[in-house]
């Protein structure tokens, strides 16, 4: 399958960036000894900014690689896309 331009992919770098920027605060909160309910809300938007990444990518996976595997390799390169990609879900 060849590689597909993704509008989206910009959106999820700068979703996966201010992840980074929070997980980096994160590490800086446990170094300067911070409430560990603070630090867990914190990780727990790092997890979530990711988790939201990984969907955002995966539904743009499905919306437009599959549907060129369907329109130039056949059904059967969708349905290998699918299953490769479902494992992620």
């Amino acid at each position: 399958m060849s590689h597909v331009a993704h509008a989206s992919h910009p959106a999820i770098v700068k979703r996966l960036s201010r992840a980074g920027g929070h997980l980096r605060s994160v590490i800086e909160m446990i170094e300067s000894e911070q409430p560990c309910v603070d630090i867990a809300q914190q990780l727990q938007a790092v997890e979530n900014a990711v988790a939201s990444a990984k969907r955002a990518l995966i539904n743009d996976h499905i919306d437009h690689c599959l549907v060129h595997a369907e329109e130039g390799e056949g059904p059967r390169e969708a349905i290998e896309q699918f299953r490769a990609i479902s494992k992620y879900l």
